[in-house]
């Protein structure tokens, strides 16, 4: 049982946690998309399985009160460092979400993270709501359309000359602190490190955060996956995804520094 629990309602909690992320510490997950994920990628990593609705419109998926009654049922004696939304899919489809990160200050009293795919970042809407978080950490897998298709399948609507421009204009309109959050599926050659480094400079975050698939994906829906802990599964639906090493992790993102002067942390990788 997380040391988090909703005691007023017998749903499923929009309030999870606090969850151990190498990124942020003691995160409290807030899920402003509910039980059907909903995404505009459907990564081929995701901890998530396949994507159940997959799609760019935006809308309410968990009314703001909703997630209020779980923040104010909440009973922990254990330390949060920050509260993250992410849960069950892209959190910048919600069309509450300014409220919802509103009301996680206000009840919580810890800074606000965003974790989104950068899809929806050319929605002025949706750049306006990002204001209210203190840090988003911002999806950037590819660096060329072919690995766009192949790693993130996004729906048709989305390419990479989008979510560049995205990211930029947001980066010209954000006062907080703005990550770039970078899947590594296999070592990159010393082009594509390049290439990398050239995107980073024309897009200035603060940090950038080299990440790993951390254990296996799985399959079929399950709404446990929203945390980093392992979830179980009764008929074995899960794809391993082979991971990269240590030392080709550290080789990126020293070549990374090197070249850009931008701090890099990298997921832990057991040797």
């Amino acid at each position: 049982m997380n040391a988090i629990e909703s005691t007023q309602n017998p749903r499923s909690s929009f309030v999870y946690g606090p969850v151990k992320s190498w990124r942020f510490g003691r995160s409290l997950g807030i899920d402003p998309i509910g039980a059907v994920s909903t995404c505009s990628f459907n990564c081929v990593y995701c901890q998530l399985g396949v994507i159940q609705d997959y799609t760019t419109q935006r809308q309410i998926f968990v009314p703001t009160s909703d997630i209020l009654s779980d923040l104010q049922a909440l009973s922990t004696d254990e330390q949060i460092d920050v509260i993250t939304l992410s849960g069950s899919g892209e959190p910048t489809l919600a069309l509450n979400l300014a409220e919802i990160l509103a009301i996680a200050k206000q009840e919580i009293k810890r800074p606000t993270v965003v974790l989104t795919n950068s899809t929806l970042l050319g929605d002025r809407m949706v750049r306006r709501a990002l204001q209210l978080a203190d840090i988003v950490a911002v999806k950037l897998d590819a660096i060329s359309s072919n690995q766009l298709q192949r790693i993130n399948q996004p729906t048709e609507t989305i390419n990479l000359p989008h979510i560049l421009a995205g990211i930029e204009q947001f980066r010209g309109e954000y006062p907080g602190q703005l990550a770039i959050q970078t899947m590594l599926l296999s070592p990159w050659t010393t082009e594509m490190i390049e290439d990398y480094i050239q995107l980073l400079q024309r897009l200035h975050p603060d940090e950038i955060q080299l990440n790993v698939p951390a254990r296996p994906r799985v399959l079929v829906r399950q709404l446990d996956a929203r945390g980093n802990h392992a979830v179980e599964s009764s008929n074995g639906a899960f794809r391993k995804i082979k991971c990269i090493s240590a030392n080709v992790l550290k080789t990126v993102a020293d070549a990374i520094y090197d070249a850009t002067s931008i701090p890099v942390r990298c997921a832990p990788i057991a040797l």
